[in-house]
């Protein structure tokens, strides 16, 4: 089984001219392997998948995998590259299960699905749909609880239906309700990853296995020290960490996710600063503030 621990990155998709560029997309997790990240999420919601198209999709992930495997190679012989886990998404069983399939020879870490958005199935429907997709995953399933973007929230009974099966491992908590992340952890089977990053802090204290964090795109390795301190119990450390990553976080999630983390990593020379529609840059305020934010040490 995976393990979930740790600060993970849902990539970005960069493109170049309305194209994929493959080329940025390798330096992007090069970047993080040295950064110390435990992992990525490829085909997440920051990295557009609704705007790309299967071959697109496929394409993606495929460079992901090599790209990290290249990095291993290039370190350490004996080095296992960094886990990826991908997003499945979608509100028909039957064809998630399909793409499940044909991800299940792939050398992935796991796969991380919503609940079927749009559609607002009863929780009972949601533990059939996610127990269906997980009997056929031959990887760990994360689920991801976020009911602003689906409709549809994971009510804590139905997270601890889920939690016993097998193949079910952990979760990306975007819900904002304490009290479900407090019981989560609690019970100890699921582990449980911030997925709103100003609840990274919050969430590691209280015992939560690490974050899945859109923000970390940038200074990643002051993530990898925040999540370090905090599991070695250096809370004063680890609350001056994030104390000055608050407004990288805040600027992060200004405006729509990925806008401004594109917008900031253009200002630096990662990418170029494009996005597909229906996702558009960010405005010209809040792109001035992501490039001195670029140039501004951190205290």
């Amino acid at each position: 089984m995976s393990d979930f621990s740790g600060i993970w990155i849902p990539l970005i998709t960069p493109f170049a001219d309305d194209a994929v560029d493959h080329a940025a997309l390798r330096a992007l997790v090069s970047r993080y392997a040295d950064a110390g990240v435990a992992g990525l999420v490829a085909l997440g919601t920051t990295g557009e998948p609704a705007t790309l198209d299967a071959a697109e999709q496929d394409a993606v992930l495929a460079t992901i995998l090599d790209a990290a495997q290249a990095h291993a190679n290039a370190t350490d012989a004996q080095r296992r590259p960094l886990p990826v886990l991908v997003g499945v998404s979608g509100n028909h069983t039957a064809s998630m299960r399909a793409r499940i399939e044909q991800l299940n020879p792939l050398p992935i870490a796991g796969v991380l699905i919503a609940a079927p958005y749009y559609t607002r199935p009863a929780q009972d429907g949601i533990v059939a749909h996610f127990s269906a997709l997980a009997d056929a995953s031959a990887h760990p399933v994360v689920l991801y609880d976020i009911p602003q973007r689906t409709g549809v929230r994971l009510e804590l009974d139905t997270l601890l239906t889920l939690a016993a099966h097998p193949r079910i491992q952990a979760i990306k908590d975007c819900a904002g309700s304490l009290d479900t992340t407090l019981a989560l952890i609690r019970d100890g089977r699921l582990q449980v990853l911030a997925g709103n990053d100003i609840e990274v802090f919050s969430t590691l204290c209280a015992g939560g296995s690490g974050a899945i964090a859109a923000s970390a795109h940038w200074r990643p390795e002051r993530f990898v020290a925040l999540y370090q301190a905090l599991t070695e119990g250096r809370l004063d450390e680890g609350r001056r960490i994030f104390h000055a990553l608050v407004p990288q976080i805040q600027l992060a999630f200004a405006e729509p996710n990925p806008a401004p983390v594109k917008a900031l990593l253009a200002a630096v020379g990662w990418v170029r600063n494009e996005l597909r529609l229906p996702m558009t840059r960010a405005s010209e305020a809040l792109t001035e503030r992501l490039a001195a934010l670029g140039e501004t040490p951190l205290r």
